[in-house]
């Protein structure tokens, strides 16, 4: 049967849920049970390659969920899949990954849960959907931001919810990249903000969103809070999102060196006790993949057909403690990828076929990020010679330079305003090093700042900015100072285009990069 859904169609008659109502899918068999599992969140997918991707789901109570995918709306020629038992010590979450797929088609999954116990109480189906990537050349779009209710702005249904997912859903990605600060588990809501204006931001408050996470069952709530928006459930149906982790996941600017111990908001004072909950939640209630050898790991490489490989690098988890930043040479006190992820994003770049290799990265490279008397993020101020976390950025654009290899672009989030950066050693203190891109994007539903100051190490020049005027800070989404970025790859020429939008659809600034060729 021919594919005849657009995903605009799909996202615009309630994604998933309409999908599975409106076509002729099976159905489970007649329930005699006085209630049904039900399925509580939505759908979610994610990491989607040529022949593989992430399906997610979430129900109300232990049960069995079965598993089928195909290659048409109808669901004709089904493939089923074993089935996963969903239980309280996942807060009743599965995700599996839905492999042997064929290339560059659009494939419908489809999940019914069965009542553990009670075999009579079986759900309605509930189906998800995304393209796994081409084996050959063909045009790839997909977007990007960060920054998900941060600073007290979270779902206000009266003035559309978080319309920015919304926005990015009317393009039809193959995909969308979270840059990190997925949630923020530090950031209660109010019911009601009181703006310049005079007119009231009113939230949806959930019992864990009125207090910062502490507790795993906190920590999962967060995530759950988002799910309750009609755009995010809605761009889920269709879209898969690839998700990557920064510091609001667990608490602001968090490292091995954060202290919490006059922080009156918070009873639990251990932050690694902190972050091992938010990671089990990120983990739990994500369609992110699971590496074998590192359960919790978040670094990894997304290959998306012949002309785009993805390589989500972890800034948080392998950090030494938040300092001056100024150690003259490597150590665990200055490490920010660490030497593992260093080795495996030199092998795998170094490796890599595809014509644009995309880094996605959780913090920018040259923007002075604070926190407190310390510094937060990569730079330190200095504008001279490589030092501290900036050691580890200096080893790997000299690699790049060295080994040839080329079309390599930064996207990266975090600091809740929008710009284009132009590296190049012709303006730095250190110069070992090719030319690059830097996009920065976000928030899509948070509070604006910035602009931010540059580092000169490596040489970066605002090439666009648009942030909140001087003084001005935490502006909420109403505001329109909320942002994403489209990547378009062009399958004839292999251009790629960047976009810089608000989530009113207003294209603020492009540029189009010319693939240079491997020597």
């Amino acid at each position: 049967m021919a594919f005849t859904v657009s995903r605009r169609r799909f996202l615009a008659h309630g994604g998933a849920a309409a999908l599975a109502a409106s076509t002729s899918l099976a159905m489970p068999r007649i329930s005699r049970a006085a209630s049904r599992p039900e399925f509580t969140h939505g759908v979610q997918s994610g990491d989607v390659d040529t022949t593989s991707g992430m399906a997610w789901v979430r129900v109300d109570r232990p049960s069995r969920v079965d598993f089928e995918w195909a290659t048409t709306e109808s669901f004709a020629n089904a493939r089923k899949l074993h089935a996963l038992n969903a239980l309280p010590d996942s807060d009743f979450a599965v995700k599996r990954l839905i492999e042997d797929l064929p290339s560059d088609q659009e494939i419908f999954w489809r999940a019914v849960a069965t009542d553990l116990a009670d075999a009579n109480g079986v759900s309605e189906p509930i189906v998800g959907r995304f393209r796994t990537a081409p084996a050959s050349r063909r045009s790839v779009r997909f977007t990007w931001s960060g920054d998900t209710v941060g600073q007290g702005w979270g779902i206000d249904e009266d003035r559309g919810g978080m319309v920015g997912y919304g926005t990015m859903a009317k393009h039809e990605p193959d995909f969308f990249l979270h840059s990190g600060d997925t949630i923020y588990a530090d950031g209660p809501l109010k019911e009601s903000v009181e703006l310049e204006d005079g007119s009231l931001w009113k939230n949806i408050v959930t019992p864990e969103k009125s207090k910062v996470a502490e507790t795993l069952t906190e920590y999962r709530g967060q995530w759950k809070y988002n799910l309750l928006d009609k755009n995010v459930l809605a761009l889920n149906a269709s879209v898969p999102t690839f998700y990557q982790w920064d510091d609001h996941e667990v608490v602001n600017n968090w490292s091995s060196t954060k202290d919490l111990s006059a922080d009156e908001r918070y009873s639990v004072k251990e932050i690694g006790l902190l972050s091992a909950r938010g990671a089990r939640a990120f983990h739990e209630m994500t369609p992110i993949r699971f590496i074998p050898q590192e359960p919790g790991r978040v670094y990894r490489k997304i290959a998306y057909g012949p002309m785009l490989d993805i390589f989500f690098l972890d800034l948080r988890s392998y950090r030494g403690g938040n300092s001056d930043n100024l150690q003259p040479t490597a150590s665990e006190a200055s490490a920010m990828m660490g030497p593992e992820q260093i080795a495996w994003l030199k092998r795998e770049l170094n490796n890599s076929k595809a014509t644009w290799k995309v880094i996605a990265s959780d913090m920018p490279i040259g923007l002075l990020v604070p926190d407190g008397e310390k510094w937060e993020a990569v730079a330190n101020g200095e504008d001279g010679d490589a030092k501290g976390r900036e050691l580890e950025f200096a080893d790997l654009l000299r690699f790049i330079k060295s080994a040839g290899i080329t079309n390599t672009v930064w996207l990266t989030a975090d600091v809740h305003y929008t710009a284009a950066h132009h590296y190049s050693p012709d303006r730095a203190a250190f110069q070992d090093f090719e030319p690059f891109w830097e996009f920065v994007s976000g928030p899509i539903h948070a509070g604006t700042f910035g602009p931010n100051a540059l580092d000169m190490t490596f040489g970066p020049e605002v090439r666009y900015v648009k942030a909140p005027e001087e003084g001005q800070v935490n502006l909420p989404p109403s505001a329109g100072l909320q942002f994403f970025g489209i990547v378009d790859i062009d399958g004839a020429s292999e251009e790629l285009t960047v976009r810089l939008m608000d989530t009113a659809d207003t294209e603020l600034w492009k540029t189009t990069l010319q693939p240079a060729r491997k020597a």
